[in-house]
Order: structure tokens, then C-alpha cells, then sequence
């Protein structure tokens, strides 16, 4: 017996129609007034005013757990004690907040406690530059630094991949139309590009690596760098087999190829280890690192091995390269991470929800895969009813409908979730790495309950959005 979506029971005490009126109000002149450019506002039509550890309260009265966390954004999840009294003391003591890249004690803090986190090896020949505040940023520092240290242009790159909305980083990344940028197999076991997945599959990837760089007439010249996810993320949940990074490695080394790694959403603790590159072991040459790093606010740097360090002074810059603030607040934030182990913590609650959500896929068919690392979590739907794509056993066609229809069952229970994946069809959970056992079943539960629904609407031939769920106790947690 299904029960009514947590929509008329999970309200804030207090909140009058008004605020709710005011609510619907500031909805309107966004649509109106911003850009047809913005995302996540279309899919989640809620106006945060408050917000602590995994819960978000909105304008109209309503409590929501929150798995979406910036996108990555915020490791210790919203206002953490330990990062408001990082700003504050900063504000309090009179230090300029604006400094370009002037040395200040609060810059000289957080790059001695960035390096502290770092693999020792990459460590210790390490030189780090700080760029504008975006990951996408970054990711161009880091081509232009291969680009001037190698004297090649070309770049090696995933499909799937995604590197940012700069015109460089676009060209890297799954989605890019107009390419100048080689693109590779990236192994994955549920929808293999070679139709066969496990170790297999990842290691013809590696070989089909290997032979473009190697054949003479492949048309790929040697190019001036390789970047790649550990786990990708936007396109779809996929983490790398770890033999796989250390056959990029080895291949990268051998032919004098600087190997990128974007931990920009991967990175402080997200995969199960402070930095996902740490899983196989490898030691790349460049790390291209944002979100999390600056403890909510902007921040983003390219750290690399100090023999790439060919720039002139000003060859890369920018005018918020120096936010004290985001440097405080990150400072705060790895230290955090580091001493309470929360790397470790994402790996055993990670592994804990993976095994219950594959659970799930047992009974529910629309569920196709369970896939991530730590608590980077995806759940791919498909259709069921449908042939499969390839084989009579391979993965069935993905189902964005069903997968917005998840999305929106969720939010319905107060449950914050992205989607993601080649076809928007892999429901995405980034919670912080703080939340509480019975947090992370409260959002199994709400989850749980938005698939029950959407599969029940499915085989009554209606939207998904009927709001009956399989009776779970999802609504006994307020986060």
C-alpha cells in the first residue's frame, strides 16, 4: 500500500502561505529574468534559504535532503562549523580579501595543507598554479602548460569525458561537435564500447590506445597531453578499472606524454580515497583540482611536476586567482577531510549503499546498473519492456523519462538527486562525505520509494508521477 509523497508533510513549523506565495513569486522572475542557459533550476524548482550538513530548507517551508552538494561542491556539506569559523577568522582579522597572487599567510596555509594531501611522489616534485575560480579554468591552464612544455598541440581525450563549458575544455569533453581532440575508448562494463566489459574490454581499450599512438598512419600525431576521470562523472557514474589507470600510465610515460588527471569532482575524499588517482596508484603529471577544494566557494588550481613549469611570467593568469576566503574555507576543508577520515568513511558507507541499491535492482527491473566509488553513486534506468541493445543479454535502452521521473518522485520526497549519463538517464547521488547512518538510509528509503512509484505509473501506462511508493519509512528521517 503506497502513502501520500513527504510534499505535505515534510513543511518547516511556522512557514505562513505567504512565504509559500513569495516562494512561487521568486520561481516566476527567475524563469523571466535568467538565462534559458541555467540547469539545475529547471529540475528543481526550489528556493534555498537555509541550509546545514545534508538539509536544505526552501522558502516555502519545505525540508530537503540534499545528494546533489553543489555538484561535488561541498564535501562537508552545507555551513560546517569548522569552515564558517575558517571565513569568519579571516573577515574578523582585516586581511585583504583581494590579493591577485601576492603571497598572504592564508595562501601559504592552504598550499602547505593541499601538498600535505597529495600522493607523496607527485608531492614532493610538485609546483602548483592558482587560475580563475572554475574547474573548467583549470582545465585550460593545464592544456596550455602540456601545449608549452612539450611544443605539441594535440590532445588525447575520453569518450564520456567532461572537462568543463570552455571552448578547450568543451572540446575535451563527450559532448564536443567540432573536434580537434583525439578521442578514446573509456572501458566501462555495462555498455562496453566492444560489447564484452570486465578486464577484457579495458584492456582492448588500452591496446586500441596504444595502436592510434603508435601507427604511423592512425592520423593522430604525438600529441601534447592525456586527461582523464578517474571516475567519470557526468557521463554517467563510470569509474576506471584500476589496472586500466596504470596501462594509461604506462603507456603516457613510455611515449613522453604528460598525463592529466581531472579530480575536479573526483578529488578530496569523494571516491573512497583523498585522491581517486590513489586507487590504482598511479602518479600523474598534472592534477587539475576544483569544487571541493575550496570548501564552497570558488577555487581552482593546476598542480604539476615541476619540470612542466616552462611558463613566463603572466603566460597564465587571472583576476580571482587569489580569493582568501575560498583559500580559508579550503584549507578548513582538507584539513577536515584528512584528520577524520573521511576518505575511508566514503569508502565503507559507499560500499554499504551500493550493495542495497544493487538490492534494489533486483527488484526493480527499470533499474539496468548500480555503478560508482564512494560516494560518487549512480543508478542507471532503463526500460525493461524493451529488446536489448546489442546481444540478447546486453544492457537494455536507456530511459531518461523514467530516470526525470525518479528525479522529480525524489524531490517530491524531499530528496535532492542530478541525473547524468550519455542519455540523462543515470540518477546521480553526491551526498557530503558527513552524512550520518541513518541519513544515508533515509535517502535509500526516498529513493527506493521514487523508483516503487515510477515503475508502479509505468505499468499503469501513466507519467510517473502518481506518488504512490511501496511503503517505506523513507519519511522517519529529517536529515
Amino acid at each position: 500500500m503506497g502513502r501520500e509523497p513527504e510534499e505535505s508533510r515534510e513543511r518547516v513549523p511556522g512557514v505562513s502561505e505567504g512565504a509559500r506565495a513569495a516562494h512561487e513569486g521568486i520561481l516566476r522572475r527567475q524563469a523571466a529574468r535568467e538565462s534559458a542557459a541555467r540547469t539545475y533550476a529547471r529540475a528543481l524548482p526550489i528556493v534555498p534559504v537555509r541550509a546545514r550538513g545534508l538539509t536544505i530548507e526552501g522558502a516555502d517551508g519545505r525540508r530537503y535532503l540534499d545528494c546533489l552538494s553543489g555538484a561535488g561542491t561541498l564535501a562537508l556539506g552545507h555551513n560546517h562549523p569548522v569552515v564558517l569559523e575558517a571565513i569568519r577568522k579571516v573577515l574578523d582579522s582585516g586581511a585583504p580579501l583581494h590579493v591577485l597572487d601576492l603571497a598572504t599567510p592564508v595562501k601559504d596555509a592552504f598550499t602547505t595543507e593541499l601538498f600535505r594531501t597529495l600522493p607523496p611522489e607527485f608531492a614532493a616534485r610538485a609546483r602548483v598554479q592558482f587560475c580563475g575560480p572554475a574547474g573548467t579554468d583549470a582545465v585550460e591552464a593545464a592544456f596550455k602548460l602540456v601545449r608549452a612544455a612539450t611544443g605539441r598541440t594535440g590532445m588525447l581525450a575520453f569518450t564520456g569525458a567532461y572537462h568543463g563549458m570552455t571552448a578547450g575544455a568543451l572540446e575535451a569533453s563527450g559532448g564536443a561537435t567540432e573536434v580537434r581532440v583525439a578521442r578514446l575508448p573509456y572501458p566501462q562494463d555495462y555498455r562496453c564500447p566492444f560489447g564484452i566489459g570486465g578486464e577484457r574490454g579495458a584492456e582492448l581499450a588500452a591496446r586500441w590506445t596504444e595502436s592510434l599512438l603508435d601507427d604511423t598512419k592512425s592520423g593522430v600525431p604525438r600529441p601534447a597531453g592525456m586527461i582523464l576521470e578517474p571516475v567519470q562523472g557526468e557521463g554517467g557514474v563510470i569509474p576506471a578499472p584500476d589496472d586500466w589507470m596504470r596501462r594509461m600510465r604506462e603507456i603516457t610515460a613510455a611515449r613522453s606524454i604528460p598525463l592529466i588527471a581531472d579530480e575536479v569532482q573526483t578529488g578530496v575524499g569523494r571516491t573512497g580515497a583523498f585522491w581517486a588517482v590513489e586507487h590504482s596508484g598511479i602518479t600523474p603529471d598534472v592534477m587539475v583540482l576544483s569544487k571541493a577544494i575550496g570548501g564552497s566557494l570558488p577555487l581552482a588550481v593546476v598542480v604539476y611536476r615541476d619540470d612542466l613549469d616552462v611558463w613566463q611570467p603572466g603566460a597564465h593568469a587571472g583576476t580571482f586567482r587569489g580569493n582568501q576566503l575560498a583559500m580559508a574555507a579550503g584549507t578548513a576543508t582538507l584539513a577536515y577531510v584528512r584528520e577524520n577520515g573521511l576518505a575511508e568513511r566514503a569508502a565503507t558507507l559507499g560500499s554499504r549503499m551500493l550493495t542495497q541499491l544493487r538490492g534494489l535492482a533486483h527488484e526493480f527491473p527499470c533499474i539496468g546498473d548500480v555503478r560508482g566509488r564512494g560516494l560518487m553513486i549512480g543508478v542507471e534506468l532503463v526500460d525493461p519492456e524493451t529488446v536489448p541493445d546489442t546481444t540478447t543479454d546486453g544492457p537494455r535502452p536507456a530511459a531518461p523519462e523514467r530516470a526525470a521521473a525518479v528525479q522529480r518522485e525524489c524531490l517530491r520526497r524531499g530528496l535532492i538527486v542530478e541525473l547524468g549519463g550519455r542519455r540523462a538517464s543515470v540518477v546521480r547521488l553526491l551526498p557530503p562525505l558527513t552524512i550520518s547512518d541513518e541519513q544515508a538510509t533515509a535517502v535509500l528509503d526516498r529513493l527506493a520509494d521514487a523508483v516503487a512509484a515510477v515503475a508502479t505509473a509505468a505499468r499503469a501506462g501513466l507519467d510517473g508521477s502518481s506518488g504512490h511508493g511501496r511503503g517505506s519509512a523513507s519519511g522517519e528521517h529529517a536529515g
